[in-house]
């Protein structure tokens, strides 16, 4: 497979001409100052009043088309009406104007051709500006006119002006660029919208025992268990040691919940019958969770008995039976101390706990500027065209953000500007590239999926305070064919602390909750409850309107991300190989000092460690000069752009199809046998290779702790004699002589040295471990 250029891949900062070119020194002044100001003409339609009737009986169907040049907008239509109000806003972008004249006509709706009622005309060059925060402009009253230019019956009252992006009619106006667009549902999907994640709490199901149970098969002992549905949410319990019919589990069940809580706890106690291969319920409760307490610290929540209600069949018919005799007793509670893990662990962009109570105060503002994208690649065809409707989502803690879509553009600016609080400054802020395949007039059916065509992380920490960060980011995206870049996205980012001394003492606070350190949750557990979270921000933001669909939401969370790949394995070996490449390469220099490679630097070190052992007290002060030295020295060479994907560190550019098809199958596999066959086989013998390299560092283990073991009676005799030798020649020697010597010996010139290996590696490695025993 042939490598892309990595120069393609690579991160550009520019200089766009921000906020309209207001800067005072290193920082910009204007509102909305992180995206380059975009003008507009605004036509707001409020109503009209006294239509004459064009239909037979009098009446007409009224609605108002707003038409510049080429580009047209037009109102919802009113049956019957002639004092409508329809109060829409619409906006034509100031560059692709082509005409001098506005022209606004209201029109009666017609089943073969729409009746001309009236206009209302205006000159481009007359038309006021606004310049935000300036007051609203006031609608006023326009009597309209036919073809003519004569007045005839009815007004309209309008209100045109020329703005910017960052007028407040903005978000919910009609766009030029939507033009060809048609349909309340499909106008709604293109505009910039903001969401909220629901708040999410774990629940807590601690089910301690239950007293009363009747069996229908009294002969036997109850073999019982409880089973815990939230949602789609299933656990249960272990079968009870106490085969009574008052049995005890005092186990935990752990659940993930969202406001407002929309499905009640429904608990179950049931027998394992095996006889006849269907368990039996022996009780049910159903508890709302808007009764449950909360607990926000790890103090203990008082437990309470729960009537068990028998569900009878009678005819047919699922009856309910209350045994108040039989009950269980639980332990149930909201966990407002945890944060609920949603999103990967190494991109979280919150860490709050979930009980507002205690949160702490922000830190600062991360403002984000989403000025435009260029080279997209074509994502669908659209009469017989490729096309791409593009548009972006933002996500920082609970809030996304959408922007409006842009129609058939493979360069759009949308020039967006949003703001979230911060709380923690080592949280990154995910940027997403979509296509948006759910418009009316494509090729592709209305439940197609919204395509991917990038993604962007960056962590605030890696950003210095109050710059502004201009920069375009390549859009890169893993196929099975290998990485493409699928365009550039410019972002302007600037990080604002509100106090520099709050932010220093975050870096002293542990990264999650506290709840998370003093009872902290398996990592099974977090798997598990982090599946459940995505599942239910993706499916409540689903339902929001327009809808964040559930593939957005999962591409943002990382979702799939802890699945086997040949190709991340890779990367993550190369990684730590990389951590380890400084060790190794200290090793090399001490190695080559040993070695006399170089005599003069060898000297030297003899002095500095002459010094270091008859004055001990300068060994902690030298080091850390030299680790200050160090990082002084390092600042001329600092970072000055943010982190991004780096392909070669992803083992992206040079990966082998293969791998690549692995990486993309379906869980479970949907391959043909041949190929799992050969990928097992192949994940065998790296698995063989990781196992031989797990077992060698488990031998060398087991031989340290064999030297007092008495394994090898020889081998520890002989260490015990070394070891009282040693203490008694340590005792009378003075420390400085010891380390001396045996940095001198270390350091002996190589005519000294030997080929063989000295004689207390010889004697480790005859040591015995514990491979002997191994099958």
């Amino acid at each position: 497979m042939q490598r892309p250029p990595q120069e393609d891949f690579s991160l550009k900062e520019t200089k766009p001409h921000l906020g309209g070119g207001k800067v005072t020194g290193d920082k910009l002044t204007s509102t909305y100052d992180l995206v380059e100001q975009m003008q507009y003409l605004y036509v707001r339609v409020v109503k009209a009043k006294d239509l004459p009737g064009k239909d037979v009986t009098g009446s007409l169907d009224p609605y108002v088309e707003v038409r510049l040049g080429n580009y047209r907008g037009t109102t919802r239509h009113f049956e019957k009406k002639s004092n409508p109000e329809w109060n829409q806003v619409f906006a034509f972008s100031k560059e692709r104007i082509q005409a001098s004249v506005l022209e606004v006509n209201v029109k009666d709706k017609d089943f073969i051709k729409d009746d001309f009622v009236g206009r209302v005309m205006f000159d481009l060059n007359e038309i006021p500006k606004r310049v935000p925060p300036d007051s609203p402009l006031a609608p006023q009253w326009y009597r309209l006119e036919d073809r003519s230019g004569n007045k005839v019956k009815g007004e309209l009252m309008l209100a045109v002006w020329m703005g910017t992006q960052a007028d407040e009619a903005f978000p919910e106006s009609w766009h030029s660029d939507a033009a060809t667009v048609s349909g309340a549902d499909a106008l709604a999907n293109i505009r910039s919208k903001v969401y909220l994640s629901p708040k999410l709490w774990y629940l807590r199901v601690n089910v301690i025992e239950a007293q009363d149970l009747i069996p229908s098969d009294r002969s036997r002992f109850p073999e019982v268990y409880v089973k815990a549905i939230l949602g789609n949410q299933a656990l249960r319990t272990r079968v009870s040691m106490s085969k009574t019919i008052n049995p005890m589990w005092n186990e935990d069940l752990m659940f993930v919940a969202a406001e407002p809580f929309e499905e009640p706890l429904i608990l179950s106690v049931e027998d394992r019958v095996t006889a006849a291969n269907k368990d039996e319920v022996l009780g049910r409760c159903v508890i709302p969770l808007q009764y449950i307490d909360r607990r926000f610290d790890h103090r203990p929540i008082n437990s309470r008995w729960y009537n068990l209600e028998k569900h009878i069949i009678v005819e047919g018919e699922k009856k309910k039976e209350i045994k108040f005799a039989s009950r269980i007793h639980m332990r149930l509670y909201l966990e407002g101390g945890y944060h609920v893990l949603d999103e990967s662990t190494h991109y979280s962009s919150d860490l709050r706990p979930t009980a507002k109570q205690l949160w702490k105060s922000s830190i600062g503002v991360l403002e984000l500027g989403i000025l435009n994208a260029q080279g997209l690649s074509p994502m669908k065809t659209k009469d017989n065209r490729a096309t791409t409707d593009a548009y972006c989502v933002a996500k920082y803690g609970q809030k996304w953000v959408r922007t409006r879509t842009i129609i058939d553009s493979f360069a759009p600016k949308w020039n967006e500007q949003y703001t979230w609080e911060v709380f923690d400054p080592c949280t990154v802020i995910t940027i997403g590239v979509f296509d948006n395949c759910h418009l009316h007039g494509g090729d592709k059916p209305g439940g197609s999926r919204d395509s991917r065509i990038g993604k962007v992380r960056i962590r605030l920490s890696t950003l210095e305070t109050d710059r502004v960060y201009t920069h375009s980011y390549p859009l890169l995206v893993l196929h099975p064919t290998g990485v493409k870049k699928m365009g550039e996205i410019h972002l302007a980012v600037r990080f604002t602390c509100s106090s520099l001394m709050n932010m220093m003492h975050m870096y002293s606070q542990p990264l999650l909750p506290k709840m998370h350190y003093i009872h902290p949750l398996t990592v099974t557990q977090l798997d598990s409850l982090r599946h459940q979270a995505t599942q239910i921000v993706s499916m409540r933001l689903s339902r929001a309107e327009p809808p964040l669909r559930k593939e957005i939401v999962e591409y943002m969370l990382d979702v799939g991300s802890h699945m086997w790949s040949m190709r991340r394995s890779k990367a993550n070996f190369f990684r730590i190989m990389g951590v380890l490449g400084g060790l190794i390469a200290i090793g090399r220099w001490f190695d080559q000092i040993c070695n006399w490679k170089n005599p003069i630097t060898t000297v030297l070190i003899h002095i500095l460690f002459l010094i270091l052992v008859l004055y001990p007290e300068l060994i902690l002060p030298t080091i850390f000069l030299y680790l200050f030295l160090i990082g002084v020295w390092y600042y001329r060479w600092r970072p000055r752009h943010p982190p991004h994907m780096d392909t070669r560190l992803s083992c992206a550019d040079n990966a082998h199809p293969d791998e690549l098809d692995e990486e993309f199958d379906t869980f479970p596999t949907s391959r043909p046998p041949d190929i799992v066959r050969m990928r097992y086989d192949r994940l065998r013998s790296i698995a063989g290779r990781i196992q031989t390299v797990v077992g060698d560092l488990a031998t060398q283990g087991e031989r340290l702790q064999s030297l007092l073991s008495w394994r090898d009676p020889r081998a520890t005799a002989l260490f015990v004699i070394f070891c009282l030798i040693a203490a008694i020649v340590l005792y009378v020697t003075p420390f400085q002589v010891v380390a001396l010597l045996s940095g001198f010996y270390v350091l002996r010139h190589p005519r000294f040295r030997h080929k063989l290996p000295s004689a207390p590696l010889n004697f480790f490695r005859r040591l015995p471990a514990r491979t002997d025993c191994m099958l």
